[in-house]
């Protein structure tokens, strides 16, 4: 997923449409790498509902592998 995102994320900034308008870019607590590993985990797992799975799986065995993790809320 690393290898991805250090390729596809410049990309994507070069073809965003852009309206005129400015938009703020925050830094966010999990790099899109690991935002996507979650996700795809979430499918693999076959859970229902995404805060089912981050808040009995992610937070409780997957504590080490993210130490950013924020908050459900």
């Amino acid at each position: 997923m690393d290898d991805f995102c250090k390729d596809f994320e410049p990309k994507m900034h070069e073809i965003l449409l852009n309206n005129g308008s400015k938009h703020r870019r925050r830094s966010t607590q999990l790099s899109l790498a690991e935002m996507m590993t979650l996700v795809v985990l979430f499918h693999q797992l076959r859970f229902r509902q995404f805060k089912v799975f981050y808040l009995y799986h992610v937070r409780l065995y997957l504590r080490k592998e993210f130490p950013n993790l924020p908050s459900y809320s």
